[in-house]
Order: C-alpha cells, then sequence, then structure tokens
C-alpha cells in the first residue's frame, strides 16, 4: 500500500475530483446527490444539490462547473464497503448534462438527449481546448437487461451534441492525450481501454471488424478486474481507476500496464492532478467515502480550463 493521506472521509460516495485554483477540491457525491467542496484541511461544504447521480465534473472555458449526472443510482453495503447495485433509481427521469455556476447558484440541463435518443446515465466529462467536451454515457444497470453506452461530444453553449461512438459497454472514464488527438474511453465491466483517434473535435476515425466500437483497444485487465474512471498524465499515461482490485492502474499509450497502486478499499473510482508541480494525486475511495492525496511520481496533465 502506498503512503497516502485522508483529506476528507465521511463522503457518500465521493466521485469526479476536480482541483481548484484556491487549492479547494470539488467533487459529486453520488449518494448523497450533491457538488461538495472540500478545503485543505477537510472541512467538507455542500454547495449545490442536484437530485439524481451527479457523476463526473469538469471545470469548463467560462469557468462554470459541467456535470455528467447519472439521473441517480442504488447503493448496497457489501464487506463493509459501500457499492453501487442494479436497478432504477425511483426518482428517475433521464441522464443528462448539466451546468451550475459557482458564482449565482444556477443550475441549468444543457442536454437530456443525443437527436432523437434520450441520454441514460452520463458518467465522466472532460473538456478539450477547443471549448467542447466528450462525455461518456454508461446506460442503466437494471436486474434483467442493461443499455448499450456510447461515447458523446457537446459544446458548452448546449446548441450542438453528437454521437462519437455507439455501442459501448458499460462506458465509464473518458480522458484526453496530452496534444487533445486522442480521447479514451474506459469499459467497467469488460475491464477494457479503448483509444480513438480524433479527427476533428466530435469526430474520431473509425476502425473496422473486429472493433465492436471502432475504437483501438489499448489493453484489457484479467480476472475480475474493473475500470472506473480516469486522468491522464504528463507524459500521455493513462490512469484509470480500478474496481474490484482497489488500485489505480498505470497504462502506457501503447498499452503496457506499467504499474497498479492499490489502495484498502475495492471502490477505487477516479483520480486527479494537482499542487504547484501537478505532483499530488487525489484519488476518490469510494467503498470507505474518503478522499485521499499522495505524491505521484510523474506530473498530471493541466486540465484545459481548471
Amino acid at each position: 500500500m502506498p503512503d497516502f493521506q485522508v483529506v476528507a472521509e465521511g463522503l457518500l460516495f465521493p466521485e469526479g475530483p476536480v482541483v481548484q485554483k484556491d487549492g479547494s477540491i470539488l467533487l459529486v457525491e453520488i449518494q448523497r446527490e450533491t457538488i461538495t467542496r472540500v478545503w485543505p484541511g477537510g472541512t467538507v461544504e455542500v454547495v449545490a444539490t442536484l437530485g439524481g447521480g451527479p457523476n463526473g465534473l469538469a471545470i469548463g472555458p467560462d469557468g462554470a462547473v459541467y456535470i455528467a449526472n447519472n439521473g441517480g443510482f442504488l447503493f448496497q453495503t457489501i464487506g463493509g464497503f459501500n457499492r453501487t447495485r442494479s436497478g432504477v433509481h425511483p426518482n428517475y427521469t433521464s441522464g443528462r448534462i448539466e451546468r451550475f455556476d459557482l458564482n449565482t447558484g444556477e443550475v441549468r440541463t444543457l442536454y437530456d438527449r443525443c437527436s432523437d435518443n434520450m441520454l441514460c446515465g452520463p458518467n465522466d466529462i472532460v473538456f478539450d481546448h477547443q471549448g467542447g467536451f466528450y462525455f461518456t454515457d454508461m446506460g442503466k444497470n437494471r436486474k434483467r437487461d442493461r443499455d448499450h453506452a456510447g461515447l458523446y461530444y457537446g459544446f458548452a453553449d448546449g446548441s450542438h451534441i453528437v454521437e462519437v461512438a455507439y455501442p459501448l459497454t458499460t462506458a465509464n472514464g473518458v480522458g484526453l492525450s496530452p496534444d487533445d488527438s486522442i480521447v479514451y474511453v474506459s469499459e467497467t465491466e469488460t475491464g477494457r481501454l479503448w483509444a480513438f483517434d480524433i479527427e476533428e473535435p466530435g469526430r474520431v476515425r473509425k476502425h473496422p471488424y473486429p472493433s465492436p466500437n471502432g475504437g483501438r483497444l489499448v489493453c484489457g485487465l484479467p480476472g475480475y478486474q474493473r475500470f472506473d474512471s480516469m486522468a491522464v498524465d504528463a507524459h500521455g499515461n493513462i490512469c484509470v481507476a480500478t474496481l474490484a482490485s482497489g488500485c489505480v492502474t498505470v497504462v502506457s499509450p501503447e498499452g503496457e500496464v506499467l504499474r497498479q497502486v492499490l489502495f484498502p478499499d475495492p471502490m477505487v473510482t477516479n483520480i486527479c492532478f494537482g499542487g504547484p508541480d501537478m505532483k499530488t494525486a487525489y484519488i476518490t475511495l469510494s467503498g470507505t467515502g474518503r478522499l485521499v492525496s499522495m505524491d505521484w511520481p510523474e506530473p498530471g496533465l493541466a486540465l484545459a480550463y481548471s
């Protein structure tokens, strides 16, 4: 186990951490249905109650917070760890992409559909340097069936959304290479990491069969390991939170698993980077409701607008 520090605890399934310029960390608490700020020193402040299931967040070019809202999860405790379970939240209507203004407190829905297709369960979101964003829609996992998942691209003003890749299987994390030329997507149930080569914002080069979605398979993990969300480091390596084995898996762009950093929680759900040299990693341990930090050997990639 690495040396790490507990930044905050008592969180209700934290995810989507983003370091702010003032040193605080914005994240979501999916079970509490909130955007929450964690201040240096560990003080926790709810800044917005959104309802549904805020799952991933990113800062946009206008300084607002953009949220991938899955519409709501159900939870259970197994072996002392908080976990999601199959089924649909009783107040579920749809998935959606939301915009939250930190200054005014205004929350509005930007997208709840792409063309005629409703969004089911948006999960993670990342902005490119052109001002648009990629997001995954994981779908919903019901007791007897589940939705196909997809990768989408939207404009921050709510004027345009396009389907980038479909179908995927439980698409979860999304990240961009340092030069914005590749968008990466992790699949939870398959334990696979996909790469899509970007031709222009919102459009990727599709690979033929046997690719099931047009992407390039970067790597897959053996056993019962399941991928969650991700961050990319300054060297282009993809750092993917990994469920069941309870670690962060560091994968090179060529698909080599460089290392796995283990934590005492099987529900390691996300990672982000901060600090003056971008070498402090913040990791959400959702099974125990903690945000932790640790020194990271490589600097993280600075996000477009954070």
